[in-house]
């Protein structure tokens, strides 16, 4: 079976600087990869790179190629066709996702429609009224109907990461990314859309990208993991191995980190 995604000899630069280099990996359909680091280690301007919707000033070179289309240096126009069929994102705080002043079921509504459209099926207002009633519920939302005419601001932020992740799912993406999803969430509400995110990933079959610096959460999602310092991958392997046995030195000073954290928090009365 051919990859799903496949990033090789990947290089990020500026004029003055490169901020991600010669980053290589490859996701098979229904695979679960961590990308795992620092801020500014490079992670999510790589996601923006697979979905070719990189700052102006950041040149990509080398290759990516999303289910047998070549992103880097495809024009704009096949790029809106890959983003929602192909692949898309789940951000770290989704009301920078959804607009403030929409009704959240017409925010999900418009991916819906424009897949209905584009694949020629019926598209009138009460398929796509249903297909948002079972996104809604696919998601594991209760109330899907009263939730439908509720605003971002009306609902909790656990929800409206569900809600971000139904979006996401509207077009029938083959690729997930995942970009810190939990970040802006109390503990329980994380535990909550780790479990959703691996369940509906099983349930589709799609291949999932998740990037964090929260490595116990890596490790309760991905299969395999990249660690990235500064641009560059200096660790790659199978989720355990890493996670227990670590190789490089950055590496070992994050999972001691981590461990560390741990240990406090289980400490505390």
């Amino acid at each position: 079976m051919s990859d799903l995604l496949t990033v090789e000899g990947l290089t990020l630069a500026t004029s003055e600087t490169r901020l991600v280099e010669d980053l290589s990996f490859s996701i098979a359909p229904g695979e679960r990869f961590g990308l795992i680091g620092e801020s500014g280690s490079g992670k999510s301007l790589t996601a923006l790179a697979v979905t070719g919707l990189l700052p102006p000033a950041i040149r990509p070179s080398g290759s990516i190629r999303l289910g047998g289309t070549q992103v880097v240096g495809a024009p704009e126009r096949a790029l809106v066709r890959l983003r929602g069929d192909a692949v898309a994102t789940v951000f770290q705080e989704p009301l920078t996702a959804l607009d403030p002043l929409m009704p959240l079921g017409a925010q999900i509504a418009g991916p819906v429609r424009r897949r209905l459209r584009r694949s020629s099926s019926d598209a009138s207002r009460g398929a796509v009224r249903r297909e948002v009633m079972a996104l809604l519920e696919q998601v594991r939302l209760p109330e899907p109907e009263r939730l439908t005419r509720a605003y971002p601001h009306e609902v909790s932020g656990g929800q409206r990461q569900r809600v971000a992740i139904a979006m996401a799912l509207a077009c029938r993406p083959r690729l997930l990314i995942a970009d810190e999803p939990t970040t802006a969430l109390d503990v329980t509400t994380q535990a909550e859309i780790v479990q959703l995110i691996n369940a509906l990933v099983k349930e589709l079959g799609l291949g999932l990208l998740f990037i964090s610096h929260d490595l116990p959460v890596v490790g309760q999602v991905a299969e395999r993991v990249m660690v990235m310092q500064q641009g560059r991958a200096v660790e790659r392997g199978s989720t355990a191995r890493v996670l227990i046995e670590p190789e490089d030195a950055y590496t070992r000073r994050l999972v001691d980190a981590a461990r560390r954290f741990d240990s406090a928090l289980e400490g505390r009365p």
